[in-house]
């Protein structure tokens, strides 16, 4: 019965050993450098955190929290202090954890059920959340990855947070 849910659990876990993998060793200064101009790591795991855990909020057909609004707001202004990466990495595992509770605990008969994103009300699907969440998650760990080599490589200038 899990069988239809495991591809969103597989991609999940994956996104998340990815980005650990590659951004284990880095420096603080690293983490936010923006090589070219191009988000930083820091915001990655930042966003991948926060918005995992906003579309598996719509998915059980909740609302945001003034703390998730808050989160939110964090992506999008990238104030100081900067979290290190400790903390983005605890966050980002621990929103993969409770993502495959919550994977496991959804009935199969409840993929197709009407669900709505925000405050516009964008029509989705439980399965339609679930799989979002999944899919962005492999999108912003390949980004990371790709920013983590810029960051490494010989040539790398410096960038800006």
């Amino acid at each position: 019965p899990q069988a239809a849910k495991q591809p969103a659990g597989h991609a999940l876990v994956a996104a998340l050993e990815e980005t650990q993998r590659v951004s284990s060793d880095l420096a603080t200064a690293q983490l936010w450098l923006r090589p070219g101009g191009i988000a930083s790591i820091g915001f990655h795991l930042l966003h991948l955190a926060g918005s995992t855990d906003r579309l598996l909020t719509y998915a059980r057909g909740e609302a945001l929290s003034g703390s998730q609004r808050a989160s939110l707001a964090d992506e999008q202004s990238m104030g100081e202090p900067l979290p290190s990466l400790e903390v983005l990495l605890a966050a980002w595992n621990r929103i993969v954890e409770r993502a495959l509770v919550q994977l496991a605990e959804t009935p199969d008969a409840m993929l197709d059920v009407p669900r709505t994103i925000g405050r516009a009300e964008l029509p989705s699907t439980v399965r339609g959340l679930l799989f979002h969440a999944a899919e962005h998650a492999q999108r912003h760990a390949g980004q990371v990855v790709t920013t983590a080599r810029l960051i490494r490589s010989p040539d790398a200038t410096s960038g800006t947070h």
